[in-house]
């Protein structure tokens, strides 16, 4: 699989004429101080006309690059999970069971260092990314970033492992055809009654590092019931992407997709 050069995305994307055509700035700013930001006045309803704007331009480049992607038979997918839920295990898996079976590309998102990235790297799979700093998720326009620089061949497959956080990544479309909600048995039972949003977005949820279930007090019917109770049309997966357990099934979801 041929690689990239090494490439890490930053405030406005590049551009590029096979990249999603979008031409636009970024006007949605994160608080530096570390807070999530989106400029917000003190007015409530002022606050939320600027929400419903950011939003509204974010789901329109989202279209743009879901666009782009569908007519290259592109399949994207956007992995979300709370820090240290094993994502990045779960792509290097991934990507050494399904590359010989067809072109693998990732988006890397984090607020800093290029760690994920190297990883990936390591693999010989293509990948980019994508730095945040103090923002606490990817957007549609990041994701443009992204793909002007990976250029993904026809008919990849792009997983996108977005910033570790259960909250924000929920609400921004990036322009990929799923969204896959990761958490890990050590984190606990009821991940999905404290994070609803995310849950309720989410077209799978993978129960990871099964493999440490008898250390752990982890409940996977009563996780399953819970995911339900917030998105009862949500499949679930039990795996474990350090012993490959429940992989395939992983696999065939993917395949699915297509």
């Amino acid at each position: 699989m041929p690689k990239t050069d090494d490439a890490t995305v930053r405030g406005r994307p590049p551009g590029g004429a096979e990249a999603p055509p979008q031409g636009h700035s970024h006007d949605h700013s994160h608080d530096r101080t570390g807070g999530h930001g989106h400029g917000h006045p003190k007015a409530a309803g002022e606050t939320i006309t600027l929400e419903q704007r950011v939003l509204a331009k974010n789901d329109d480049l989202a279209a743009r690059n879901r666009e782009w992607l569908a007519d290259r038979g592109i399949v994207a997918v956007n992995l979300m999970s709370s820090p240290g839920a094993g994502k990045t295990t779960l792509l290097e898996r991934t990507i050494a069971d399904l590359a010989s079976r067809r072109p693998v590309a990732v988006v890397e998102g984090d607020q800093e260092t290029m760690l994920d990235a190297d990883r990936i790297r390591r693999t010989g799979c293509p990948v980019v990314q994508v730095n945040t700093g103090a923002g606490c998720h990817l957007d549609a326009e990041m994701m443009h970033g992204a793909l002007t620089v990976l250029s993904p061949a026809a008919g990849s497959l792009v997983l996108v492992e977005n910033v570790g956080n259960l909250v924000c990544p929920a609400l921004f479309d990036l322009g990929e055809r799923s969204k896959v909600v990761i958490i890990s048995v050590t984190e606990g039972t009821d991940k999905a009654l404290k994070y609803p949003y995310m849950f309720a977005a989410a077209d799978l949820v993978i129960i990871n590092k099964i493999d440490l279930l008898p250390y752990v007090d982890f409940d996977v019917d009563q996780c399953e019931a819970y995911a339900r109770s917030v998105n009862p049309q949500v499949r679930l997966l039990a795996v474990s992407a350090t012993t490959g357990e429940g992989m395939d099934r992983w696999y065939e979801w993917v395949a699915e997709q297509e």
